[in-house]
């Protein structure tokens, strides 16, 4: 019999795919990436028109002298890496790393880990797409040249060790917009009016209404001095039910997961970080030995911006539903994203590679994150295949003198897919009884409530709302939001404090000179220009180097420039009038990863660090001591008392010494903007630009 050789990338595949083949089948691992660009210096020969250059990298040498062996004792030999570029990849440098030119080798790939999907693959091996190929090496390639011509930059005008990326000073670009929108931020009073009404004569509990505007159109109550005038127009009046509509809602069904929206309701719903999320979801494809079944891989493919659904596994969901759900709960799916212009479709949707392995059944066998994972994929793909929910809705028009009032009352008629899953944004039902009033009913006003609101800032990002944002953008693929993130915060460029992520100090120093020296980097529009080039090499639209020929002249003269206009930023060891306790030096001021700090300038010899109080020359509206600058444990910026803890002040924005002209109170910067900070007041006025 002939000897056959699989080589896959991962150890937890081959323990998984080793009981689905026969003796004559070995499978082997690559454990990734075998070859790769060095290091230590760029590795692309700009003088050869962008020419890589690949080396074994470093502690794969005794791996690929076991691979090497394996070759030799076999007749055949099938490389079943990853179904994406980067998986494409790794089996074209194994085609170099281990001779395998003259070998019979093919590709096989598969969507999902599975017993018939194995075979299937087998069944039908094909050569390398080197489309494919070329797209990851255009991406690698590109990242390289930008962060190896940029990166030097960084370290001459701010601090050796920083980096910048294609796609990362793009993302950190955005967050930083976000959160300098949020700090220019100035709230706007409004008003709300909500009624309690009663039918006239009858016994049966109120019901809730909201002030709609008059019988023109819609109005929104912008000060007290409308809400005085409605108030008054409205006191004594009358109330009648001047119409009455009924109708019917449907909720539509929920795609199927792509890695995007996994990655943003696993955040929402199960509180998981984006990188947690795709961890797991690498367990649960590679396999896990379920109970009584065996080790198979739980879940299709992780990497993926499609929403397809194969015909079998279309076919076998329905089944499933129509078992134990019944038939009018089956649903007519059809993958359709309006929302995406282009969708890569090289394989399905996130889904369970067997829908009758039910959460319930496979519970014992998980790690009770690999359960709530898989639950969430199980009933959000089984959802995906069901029918839309339909509600009952009445709405209630109600005139009292020249405005209206509304009211609402939903219930569900029939829950379709909500018998299975509901998302993070779904609400409960409104329920009241209205579907005794008719047109012309006159009703008795119980109460009116006025409440004074304020607009909010925008939301600081999270990890699913930036991933969102990013998608929709067109910045970065399946593969690339969990590194994008994962970078930034290893980078310190920015912080997380519960779900909510916020640019540090030398987050917002990097990117003030990104945006100064290199603006087509951090442009969103280049961006996703560039991964929409990249898509093109792999449908074979464009030769891949066309994009590093077309990129690098302007970067590299960009860095040029860089180097000779734009000033150092003075990161500098700026002596105080601190005094170490240790050795009596006066101590000065460095910048660490958590910011500024004080250290004796006599180090290593003394090792003696303070922490920095960084006055600003306002005195505390509290107490009077001198506020100063304060870092959150995560390294966010506020600004607090020297007296902390005696005195508890704090403000997120930044106080001046003027008082507020119309009460007295203190002020803070809000862009160009001064602010009071007393809620009764809210005055607003021009900044001074010494302020």
């Amino acid at each position: 019999m002939a000897k056959n050789l699989v080589i896959v990338e991962s150890p937890t595949k081959v323990n998984t795919i080793k009981k689905f083949l026969g003796k004559n089948y070995t499978i082997t691992a690559s454990n990734g990436h075998v070859r790769d660009l060095p290091k230590s210096t760029m590795g692309v020969d700009v003088d050869n028109d962008f020419e890589p250059k690949y080396i074994t990298i470093r502690g794969k040498g005794d791996l690929l002298a076991s691979l090497r062996k394996e070759v030799k004792k076999a007749d055949k030999i099938y490389l079943a890496t990853d179904p994406d570029r980067e998986g494409e990849a790794i089996s074209w440098h194994l085609i170099s790393a281990l001779n395998l030119e003259d070998k019979d080798v093919s590709r096989i790939s598969f969507n999902e880990i599975t017993k018939k999907a194995v075979k299937e693959a087998l069944k039908n091996p094909r050569e390398i797409d080197m489309d494919l190929v070329d797209a990851q090496q255009a991406r690698r390639v590109l990242d390289r040249v930008v962060g190896y011509e940029i990166s030097p930059v960084l370290w001459d005008k701010v601090k050796r060790g920083l980096s910048a990326g294609r796609v990362q000073s793009a993302a950190l670009n955005i967050i930083c917009k976000r959160e300098q929108e949020i700090s220019e931020f100035i709230p706007e009073e409004y008003y709300t009016l909500d009624a309690k009404f009663k039918a006239s004569g009858s016994k049966k509990s109120s019901f809730d209404a909201s002030f709609y505007g008059d019988k023109k159109s819609k109005l929104d109550i912008t000060g007290k001095s409308e809400l005085d005038k409605i108030m008054k127009e409205l006191d004594g009046v009358a109330y009648t039910v001047d119409s009455v509509n009924t109708s019917k809602r449907e909720k539509k069904t929920p795609l199927p997961f792509t890695t995007s929206t996994m990655q943003q309701e696993a955040s929402k719903q199960l509180n998981f970080a984006i990188s947690k999320t795709m961890n797991i979801a690498q367990q649960l494809y590679e396999g896990v030995n379920i109970s009584k079944v065996g080790t198979v891989g739980l879940i299709t493919y992780l990497r993926t911006d499609s929403v397809r659904i194969s015909d079998e596994a279309k076919a076998m969901c329905q089944e499933y539903i129509n078992n134990e759900y019944g038939k009018e709960y089956v649903g007519d799916y059809v993958a359709n994203d309006k929302k995406k212009a282009k969708i890569q479709d090289a394989h399905e949707a996130i889904r369970p590679s067997d829908v009758t392995l039910t959460p319930a059944m496979v519970k014992s066998s998980l790690t009770p994150q690999q359960y709530k994972l898989y639950n969430l994929i199980w009933k959000r793909f089984v959802a995906s295949q069901m029918t839309n929910a339909v509600y009952d809705v009445i709405r209630v028009r109600i005139a009292g003198g020249d405005y209206i009032f509304s009211a609402s009352s939903s219930k569900v008629a029939f829950d379709g897919f909500m018998s299975v899953y509901k998302d993070s944004d779904d609400t409960e039902d409104k329920k009241q009884k209205l579907d005794s009033l008719k047109e012309g009913d006159k009703l008795v006003l119980d109460s009116l409530e006025e409440t004074r609101h304020e607009t909010q800032p925008p939301a600081h990002y999270t990890e699913a709302s930036i991933v969102r944002t990013l998608e929709e953008l067109g910045i970065g693929r399946p593969s690339t939001y969990s590194p994008i993130i994962s970078t930034l915060l290893k980078r310190r460029y920015i912080g997380k404090e519960g779900k909510n992520l916020f640019v540090t100090e030398m987050g917002e120093i990097v990117n003030d000179l990104m945006n100064k020296a290199f603006p087509e980097i951090v442009d969103e529009a280049f961006t996703a220009k560039l991964e929409s080039e990249l898509d093109e090499v792999e449908e074979g639209d464009m030769a891949w180097k066309e994009i590093i020929r077309d990129l690098y002249p302007k970067v590299h003269s960009q860095v040029k420039d860089a180097l000779d206009k734009i000033d150092k930023v003075t990161i500098q060891d700026e002596v105080t009038d601190v005094i170490c306790d240790n050795c009596g030096s006066n101590m000065v001021i460095k910048y660490g990863r958590f910011g500024k700090f004080l250290a004796c300038p006599n180090f290593p010899d003394c090792r003696n660090t303070k922490p920095y109080l960084e006055k600003i020359g306002v005195a505390c509206p509290k107490c009077g001591k001198d506020v100063i600058i304060c870092k959150t444990k995560k390294g966010r910026t506020y600004y607090g008392c020297e007296g902390y803890p005696d005195c508890d002040f704090m403000n997120w924005n930044r106080p001046v010494n003027d008082k507020c002209p119309r009460c007295g109170g203190y002020m803070v910067v809000k862009g160009k903007k001064l602010m009071c900070q007393n809620s009764d007041c809210g005055f607003v006025g021009d900044k001074k630009s010494d302020d």
